[in-house]
């Protein structure tokens, strides 16, 4: 498995579509969220993804949400139950930090995966809400 974390001007055209096709079949055909999912954000986003056998299959963006803050979302994994969430999230936080300096990492985070975000160091700051229909709760994590 490799990781990377890149800049939207730097991905290639062939790892853009592989996220998109990774972000559509969790998102739309497993989760069944019926959403707009290029959004602008991603132009502005850093993109930490793992790749095997040429397909992204572990995924999330980041970008600035404020002084020395940056939000995490679109986190998902095509290796369900095989710890590839859990490389994920460490990957990403040490090369945000190392890469943005930021000093908290926030994210809306699906309320099924609270205990996952909580072993990771993220504290619940909000009461539960529907985004998309789906549970969720905002969850931060100090740096």
């Amino acid at each position: 498995m490799n990781w990377t974390i890149k800049t939207f001007d730097e991905l290639t055209t062939k790892e853009l579509y592989e996220i998109l096709k990774s972000r559509a079949e969790i998102f739309v055909k497993e989760q069944k969220i019926s959403y707009v999912d290029p959004d602008g954000v991603d132009c502005k986003s850093w993109h930490v993804f793992a790749t095997e056998g040429g397909r992204v299959c572990a995924y999330l963006r980041a970008f600035k949400d404020g002084d020395g803050i940056i939000k995490i979302g679109r986190v998902l994994t095509l290796l369900h139950g095989k710890g590839t969430g859990s490389k994920l999230m460490k990957y990403a936080i040490s090369e945000l930090k190392a890469k943005t300096g930021c000093k908290k990492i926030v994210m809306d985070a699906q309320s099924h995966a609270i205990s996952f975000y909580q072993k990771l160091g993220f504290k619940i700051t909000s009461e539960e809400y529907l985004e998309e229909g789906i549970p969720h709760v905002d969850m931060e994590l100090a740096l």
